[in-house]
């Protein structure tokens, strides 16, 4: 390794700050980094971002040398700015803090008590670290290659590195002491001592002339005020999941931020930093019982907030015109949805549904209101009939996606939790798996199982798509633009179509009404569809993959780049529609009002047309909403509320009499007790609005059938079997 010459190396950056420049459209030469010098005298500026592209087109062996070896060209930037920076000086900063007045009063001390033949400059012994006002940064090049967290390593140490990832903690600002001032108690010197890491050992006794020659060994006592602090945040990022690879924990890393690079993210943020990976080193007891392994962080130079449009544009740019040309062809919308979870059979609605879910509405956001785009959907069903396999597979194919299940998880779990740093003892916030999920999709299944205290924690997420905590000290409000897609199960474990929706379902109607769409699916024997089920499930177990389809499957990687382009669309509904909205939204209030057993329909269900529509139109890569794509929408939505209904209708199910509702009463009195006093009987019936003579009639009814016996005296009722 041929070594480097880092006064040669000096010469060439100073240089470089002084003379770069760029010509912009007039052919006037723009002198890039002086001019921020000149900021930087001034005070107009704090942050000096060194760009190596820039570097690069200078020199392009010093921005290969300041790559591999970053913290020595950062500390070899900050020392050349430092001494060409009184030369930008143009007048004098009117703004000054209280380092700068403790700095002049140093200065003009010393110039009292300096001897007359002495010539020295007083700034000579104050430390460079100490008079800087400014910070030197590092941006990776844009032609670097974005690492995975997993992919940092051994030979990446003092180098600079660019990964991106999702927030998952983040520390409250600390001032973090950067140059310490020490006073003297025998001869009033002061001393001064630069800190480079994260602990250091603080200076006793004094070094001054004075004391060495008295030697009166003075005490060193530090002075706050005189010291220089700077800001530090600790932030944790995770790897996303499209990076984890299958069976694998994702791994994490540790962010040191300083001076303006803190207070850039909030948990759930996707971010790609810049920063150089460093060793951390442990001192004291930690360092005899680490040994020889080490911790390691990413000190940020550089962090940029991910946004998903843009980064979906990337992504959407690598889409083909052949590939385009292949999926827009006729009935694209069809071919789309089949090739959702292909290997499971039927659900066509379903999947287009799922598809919909994907793709999303458009936000609305203006004065203040804020609509939700994203969709909902709630998959309810039998046991067996692959509503895991559709969450599972659409957990795969969304860029940004976290899988949970309702027993498994708690309130805080799924929105956000308040620990304790074991570093500082400090509070701190960490994300729950839908802030991680945040402009991406939650799969919860076993929705059914959840908690209803943990289950009403993601009500304010479905609806205004944020997340407020108000715990220990700690009040906030988290991003968490999720669309949910729950998979449950009905209240008895298979639907039964004996009762109510109400009854299978047992989900609270505030709740219900935050799914755009509820969908039933049931298995029901059937001859035909049960041949073709079974042929098409051996084929599957036998071939590892799904039977040949008359449509041609896309391939996951082309789904997730259709997706993406479709989500750079923002379609609008124009006027012409209004009417045949309102009449369509308002033909679902009257049936809803006309039928018993249907499923509880508000406004919300309007907005869900709206934002199936928009999504619609943005699969078709269209600007503006047709009729076609209303259409579609309501036909989804009653697809899904007839998937509730069907079943009562096939099998002319009649709404239960007043005997067998005072029955189902009394069975619910008595829950595992054989006997039911008649009294209690009697209040329970009149309360519910029911007559005594009606409740007599049922007790009469039923004892005839031998379902229960009533003693003599009419005052008690004992059931004969269990039922």
């Amino acid at each position: 390794m041929v070594r480097r010459d880092y006064e040669k190396d000096s010469d060439t950056i100073k240089n470089f700050i002084q003379e770069f420049y760029k010509e912009d459209s007039k052919g006037n030469k723009i002198f890039k980094y002086a001019e921020q010098l000149t900021k930087l005298a001034h005070r107009e500026q704090v942050s000096l971002y060194i760009e190596l592209d820039d570097i690069n087109d200078y020199d392009e062996d010093l921005g290969t040398a300041i790559v591999n070896n970053t913290k020595r060209y950062s500390n070899l930037f900050s020392d050349i700015i430092y001494n060409i920076l009184p030369e930008y000086v143009q007048h004098e900063v009117r703004a000054k803090d209280a380092l700068d007045v403790f700095i002049e009063h140093r200065l003009m001390m010393e110039q009292r008590l300096r001897r007359p033949n002495e010539h020295k400059d007083s700034k000579n012994k104050f430390p460079p670290e100490l008079m800087r006002r400014y910070e030197v940064y590092f941006k990776d090049s844009s032609l670097c290659k974005i690492l995975p967290i997993r992919e940092v390593k051994a030979e990446n140490i003092g180098k600079l590195v660019t990964v991106r990832g999702i927030v998952t903690r983040s520390t409250e600002v600390k001032p973090l002491l950067s140059v310490a001032t020490y006073t003297c108690d025998q001869c009033g010197a002061e001393t001064y001592q630069p800190i480079a890491s994260m602990s250091f050992m603080p200076v006793d006794m004094c070094p001054s002339e004075d004391c060495k020659v008295n030697k009166s060994g003075g005490r060193l006592y530090l002075q706050t005020r005189g010291s220089k602090f700077i800001k530090f945040q600790e932030l944790k990022i995770q790897e996303h999941s499209d990076q984890v690879p299958v069976g694998h924990i994702p791994r994490s890393l540790t962010l040191y931020c300083r001076g303006e690079n803190t207070r850039q993210t909030l948990p759930g943020d996707h971010v790609a930093v810049t920063g150089i990976f460093l060793p951390l080193s442990r001192t004291g007891f930690r360092q005899i019982m680490g040994g020889l392994v080490s911790e390691t962080y990413l000190e940020a130079h550089y962090i940029v907030s991910l946004n998903k449009a843009a980064q979906d544009e990337n992504d959407s740019n690598l889409l083909t015109p052949e590939e385009l040309k292949a999926i827009t062809q006729d009935d694209f919308y069809t071919k789309l949805a089949t090739s959702l979870a292909p290997e499971i059979y039927g659900h066509n609605d379903v999947k287009k549904a799922l598809l919909l879910l994907l793709v999303g509405g458009v936000d609305k956001n203006s004065d203040g209101m804020k609509i939700r785009g994203n969709i909902n959907i709630c998959l309810m069903g039998d046991p067996g009939v692959a509503k895991s396999q559709l969450l599972n597979y659409i957990y795969r194919l969304a860029s940004r996606s976290q899988y949970t299940t309702g027993r498994g998880s708690s309130g805080v779990g799924l929105t956000a939790a308040v620990m304790k740093d074991p570093l500082t003892g400090e509070m701190m916030l960490e994300g729950g798996a839908l802030v991680l999920a945040d402009q991406g999709v939650c799969c919860i299944d076993e929705f059914d199982k959840m908690a209803d205290s943990d289950r009403t924690a993601i009500h304010e997420v479905m609806e205004q798509q944020t997340i407020s905590i108000a715990k220990a000290g700690i009040m906030t409000t988290l991003n968490a633009r999720v669309s949910i897609l729950a998979a449950a199960n009905p209240a008895y474990g298979r639907y039964n179509p004996k009762r109510t929706v109400e009854q299978n379902i047992q989900l609270p109607a505030a709740l219900l009404s935050r799914f755009d769409l509820l969908w039933l699916i049931q298995d029901k024997a059937n001859r035909e569809n049960d041949f073709k089920l079974a042929e098409h499930i051996t084929y599957v177990h036998q071939h590892s993959k799904q039977p040949p389809l008359q449509i041609e499957v896309l391939d996951m990687t082309v789904m997730r780049k259709y997706i993406a382009l479709c989500k750079l669309k923002r379609p609008s509904i124009p006027a012409s529609l209004t009417d045949f909205i309102v009449d369509a939204y308002v033909s679902l209030r009257k049936e809803a009002r006309n039928s018993k057993d249907m499923t509880f329909t508000s406004a919300r269900n309007l907005l869900g047309i709206l934002r199936l529509s928009t999504a619609l139109a943005r699969l078709r890569l269209a600007n503006i909403v047709e009729k076609d794509d209303v259409k579609e929408a309501i036909r989804l939505m009653e697809m899904s509320k007839d998937s509730l209904n069907q079943t009562l209708e096939h099998r002319g199910f009649k709404p239960p009499s007043i005997n067998e509702k005072i029955f189902s009463i009394i069975r619910e009195l008595a829950g595992d007790e054989k006997t039911v006093r008649y009294e209690d009987i009697l209040a329970k019936c009149t309360s519910k609005g029911y007559n005594p003579h009606a409740v007599d009639d049922c007790i009469e009814e039923y004892e005839e059938l031998n379902i229960w016996h009533v003693n003599q005296s009419k005052t008690k009722i004992t059931f004969a079997l269990n039922i």
